[in-house]
């Protein structure tokens, strides 16, 4: 039996959920601004550490990103939920998608945002997945983090957010998880599976991201039939922090469409 993994929630008494899946750098506390998005649809939020990541119990043994989907899944039927609207930003998006894939059922709509199909769709491009790991070990979370949070943001972006994206990148990876999530990623090729994927789906990303570029989310909107493609103008690779009113505005049309 899985440990129950950390998590904070937002409108505990909400009957809508919004599962939140933070990206392959981050925690929970990535999703703090999207806390008036839940209050302006009326969903309870609930946000995730990451089993093996800040706050939650390592996993025993190397999962991959099957593993990953099936403890998020867990944690919504835990939480009293048959169905949530599932919010995945990059790694998250990939563990989202994953979800949608395997519990059909649980996903009533699906958010990925600065996504992918996973790093699995060339050889090189997983094998740089799978070294990434390799610079945390060597330097160190707080150095690693330093070095890497500014490409994570748009070339523009204000220092205060990049510090409280690095701050919350060093307080939140650690060895050997970080290593399993980025194999995680290197295993994954998502475009044979997508077409199974039948909830309404929302793809936005920065228009600026420069780690998940614009063309990757395309190929994921692309490849499921009926989805929303939207753009975060000025945002790098993490639209819901850097530009979150924007960010929230267009998830907020998306999901009152649903009713």
């Amino acid at each position: 039996m899985r440990e129950t993994p950390f998590y904070w929630s937002h409108g505990q008494d909400r009957e809508e959920l919004l599962f939140c899946m933070h990206g392959i750098g981050s925690c929970a506390d990535a999703f703090l601004p999207q806390r008036d998005l839940a209050d302006d649809l009326g969903y309870r939020l609930v946000a995730w550490d990451a089993p093996g990541y800040r706050y939650s119990a390592d996993p025993t043994s190397e999962q991959g990103i099957d593993g990953w989907a099936d403890a998020a899944a867990d944690l919504i039927i835990s939480l009293g939920y048959e169905r949530a609207v599932i919010l995945g930003v990059s790694w998250g998006g990939v563990t989202a998608t994953r979800l949608a894939i395997r519990h059909p059922k649980l996903v009533s709509a699906l958010i990925l945002a600065d996504s992918s199909v996973g790093s699995g769709t060339n050889s090189k491009q997983a094998e740089a997945m799978r070294s990434r790991a390799g610079a945390l070990s060597e330097l160190g979370a707080a150095e690693f983090a330093r070095q890497r949070s500014p490409l994570l943001v748009a070339e523009a972006a204000p220092k205060q957010v990049i510090d409280e994206v690095e701050r919350l990148f060093a307080d939140s990876v650690r060895m050997p998880s970080y290593q399993w999530a980025c194999n995680s990623m290197a295993e994954t090729d998502h475009r044979d599976s997508l077409a199974s994927i039948v909830v309404p789906t929302l793809v936005v990303c920065g228009d600026e991201d420069r780690v998940t570029p614009p063309k990757l989310s395309q190929e994921l909107a692309e490849g499921i039939k009926g989805s929303t493609l939207a753009y975060v103008k000025g945002a790098g690779h993490l639209a819901n922090q850097e530009h979150p009113a924007d960010f929230n505005d267009i998830v907020a049309r998306f999901a009152k469409s649903l009713t």
